[in-house]
């Protein structure tokens, strides 16, 4: 009987609060993500054909598919409502196609919140799909699959198969590569400052910087220089040139758009892109909330504009006003600009209901989910407070030709910060902060002393996961539903590794970005791919054909590609390296190669030798001979798997036992008898945990110093890093710490 109309969503999370909201005449199904998608064993693409797709179903989604198909035919209507992007576009395109000739009456329907009113709307305004958005996805697939179809062949002959490029995740590999050769290439410079310590007439106190010689900018090279200087500014008169307190502003920061909520959530919550993303999805999708049923705490997460809806900056001045007073509605309503390239598809994140405030839900929250929608919340109500005032003082003072500047800054109202605090970045220095005594121009100054101060310039840092999200969104590399993607790919392929929050490039991954940019320097070149994104949108704002951009693109990788698969042996050649060593069996040079588990020694004469070896200083392969096999007796040997260094028998595959590796620590954990190993994430980010585990659960990201702490007595420090401080050690039990540097691990 054909008596209610079918929605079909991507996520089954969303069922239940849709069937809430529109009642008992709508079915409402899921797809559960793609159901068809390029095949997976060949390139799908008939290129001669205007790049036409193959699209095949995906394995497992034939039942998915065969219900919906069902319920379509039972259905009045179909309305369609996978997510507003372009990959929800592509999804409702090739849903429809399969069952249009069973109900062509379908509808393509899209909610920025999961809210009630918002999914009445969407279904009320319901139109057809955007096939400028299908033909910009369709378009990106394409150009990702010619790229890492045609180029990751090279790839597998020339280091060894299984490696991938990627046509914006090997960008991003090359903006750390790049990064690291900086930081490499780096040579300090030395450089001197001068502060000095003053008194008034008061007998007040405070300290001024050296900030002009001869009112110029100047450098003080070296510690002579800057005793010069000190000997010669001493006994000179010190007279107060300028005194002044103004009155300072400091406005918001606009609510979320995906590239800032994982930066602030990488810095605050020390979360991944990845894992932000999953659970801004669950919040957007909905959480149950007791007797309200499933609610969808958040709107549309992947948006790169910083615009709000004016019902919602309505519903944050009246829950400002009630909750903290008049004075904290700003004079006008917020207005925040967004960056040039946006596309302005979507809102900004914010809350879709302002008075469930995070304490009122935390307890229907995981605390993950508590976490990530306490900033969104907290960022929102912010963007729409008043500003912070602050009262700076300044003064400089003259010492003849010596100019020293002091500041002070003091909160006289905190406006926005009443509810959204600004963290320190990991990197930045500390500044001891003092009042600035009430001074007068023409005032003189007694010097108390001159305090010179050594300092060197330092390397650009590495980057974080925030920073690079940072970098690529200011390249236009990358969209916001692509951020994540991009980062956690390029640390599954173990081209990049996690440190300490900060992202290394592997001896791999400088491998395939090598041969990616002396091959194809342009297709993998910063510009070229934000070019290649502005092109998509242009497609997708119907300015451009998909047919001529998929073209243009094309024809000059396929000539760099002839050339390239003829140079092959040459690129081979690039990725092994000659040593002095000699093959105990033919005498052959040893040479160092690239294998599946790691560089390696291998004999120069294969395949007549097929002699190989562990590369010494390298652990994948090394042979312990103190520790023996539980089973067979046979030396153990260090391996490498999916999560992190474990001990073989060297036997392997006649004899198959293993042992976790032991980094030489025991668990802390009373009476648990383990012992600390190193293991990594999914996401490929090292961490020490318990051999014990699941039974102990002890885990720690800093790497633990078999070195008992002398306040405590713990059997063990971890290392730290921190620009501010260097290097040093740290108790976990009682936080003690040990403020000299410590010599890093080479493992």
């Amino acid at each position: 009987m054909v008596d209610k109309n079918l929605v079909i969503v991507e996520s089954p999370t969303k069922t239940k609060a849709l069937k809430k909201f529109l009642g008992k005449e709508f079915m409402v199904e899921a797809s559960v993500g793609h159901l068809k998608d390029l095949p997976k064993r060949n390139l799908g693409v008939e290129i001669e054909n205007d790049f036409a797709p193959r699209y095949e179903i995906i394995k497992g989604k034939k039942k998915i598919l065969t219900q919906l198909k069902s319920k379509s035919q039972k259905a009045k209507a179909v309305y369609l409502a996978p997510d507003p992007d372009r990959e929800g576009e592509a999804i409702a395109w090739h849903i429809a196609q399969e069952i249009e000739k069973i109900n062509p009456k379908i509808f393509r329907a899209s909610f920025n919140e999961i809210t009630k009113a918002a999914v009445l709307e969407g279904i009320e305004r319901a139109g057809q799909i955007d096939m400028n958005k299908v033909n910009a996805q369709q378009a990106r697939r394409i150009l990702d699959r010619l790229v890492g179809y045609k180029i990751s062949p090279i790839l597998w002959k020339t280091v060894f198969k299984g490696l991938s490029a990627g046509r914006v995740q090997s960008v991003a590999l090359r903006i750390i590569c790049e990064r690291e050769t900086e930081i490499e290439n780096f040579v300090p410079k030395e450089y001197w400052s001068i502060t000095a310590h003053l008194e008034t007439q008061k007998s007040e106190s405070f300290f001024a910087k050296l900030v002009k010689i001869e009112d110029k900018d100047f450098e003080i090279a070296d510690q002579k220089e800057a005793e010069g200087i000190c000997t010669d500014i001493k006994g000179k008169k010190f007279l107060v040139a300028k005194f002044s307190q103004e009155e300072k502003k400091r406005y918001p920061y606009a609510p979320y758009i995906t590239s800032t909520l994982q930066q602030d959530a990488a810095r605050r919550l020390y979360s991944s892109s990845k894992k932000t993303m999953m659970i801004a999805q669950q919040l957007y999708e909905g959480v149950e909330l007791g007797d309200k049923g499933s609610v969808g705490l958040i709107t549309y997460m992947r948006t790169d504009s910083p615009r709000v809806a004016e019902v919602a900056k309505k519903s944050a001045k009246d829950f400002i006003e009630k909750n903290f007073g008049p004075d904290y509605i700003p004079s006008k309503p917020r207005e925040y600009k967004s960056k040039k390239g946006a596309q302005e598809a979507h809102e900004a994140i914010r809350p879709t209901y302002i008075d469930y405030t995070p304490d009122e839900v935390k307890r229907f929250l995981s605390k993950d989910q508590f976490k990530l929608y306490q900033l969104i919340w907290n960022r929102f109500i912010a963007s729409q407070i008043a500003e912070a005032i602050f009262q700076v003082t300044t003064v400089e003072i003259e010492a003849e030709k010596y100019l020293f500047r002091a500041t002070h800054s003091l909160q006289t109202f905190d406006g926005f910060l009443k509810i959204y605090q600004d963290i320190k970045e990991e990197n930045s220095e500390e500044e001891e902060e003092f009042k600035l005594p009430l001074l007068k121009e023409k005032d003189t100054l007694h010097l108390l002393e001159l305090i010179p101060k050594q300092h060197f310039t330092k390397p650009p840092p590495r980057f974080t996961e925030a920073s690079l999200i940072k970098e690529l969104e200011g390249n236009g590399v990358g969209r916001p539903s692509t951020y994540a993607q991009i980062v956690s790919t390029i640390k599954q392929r173990k081209y990049v590794e996690a440190k300490s929050r900060k992202l290394f490039p592997t001896e791999l991954g400088k491998t395939v970005n090598q041969i990616l940019v002396k091959n194809f320097s342009h297709i993998f070149e910063v510009k070229f791919t934000a070019s290649m994104e502005e092109e998509l949108d242009k497609i997708e704002e119907g300015k451009e054909d998909r047919v001529k951009v998929l073209k243009d693109f094309y024809v000059p990788f396929q000539h760099n590609l002839k050339k390239v698969e003829s140079n092959k042996g040459h690129i081979r050649k690039l990725t092994q390296q000659e040593t002095d060593e000699a093959c105990e069996k033919c005498g052959s040079p040893m040479i160092i190669r690239w294998g599946r588990n790691g560089r390696f020694l291998a004999c120069s004469a294969f395949p007549k030798c097929k002699n190989t070896k562990p590369l010494p200083g390298e652990e994948n392969g090394k042979l312990l001979p103190d520790q023996k096999c539980d089973l067979c007796g046979a030396p153990m040997m260090i391996k490498v798997g999916r999560f992190g260094k474990f001990l073989a028998c060297s036997k392997y595959p006649d004899c198959k036992f293993t042992r976790p590796f032991s980094i030489g620590v025991s668990c802390p954990q009373e009476g648990c008898g383990g012992f600390l190993i190193e293991r990594r994430t999914k996401g490929g980010r090292i961490f020490y945990g318990c051999s014990n585990y699941p039974e102990c659960k002890f885990a720690t990201w800093d790497k633990p110093i078999n070195q008992p702490c002398p306040n405590c007595g713990a059997e063990f420090l971890v290392e730290k890093s921190y620009k501010a401080k260097g290097e040093y050690l740290k108790c976990l039990k009682c936080g003690y710490e040990e403020l000299q540097p410590v010599e890093k691990s080479t493992d």
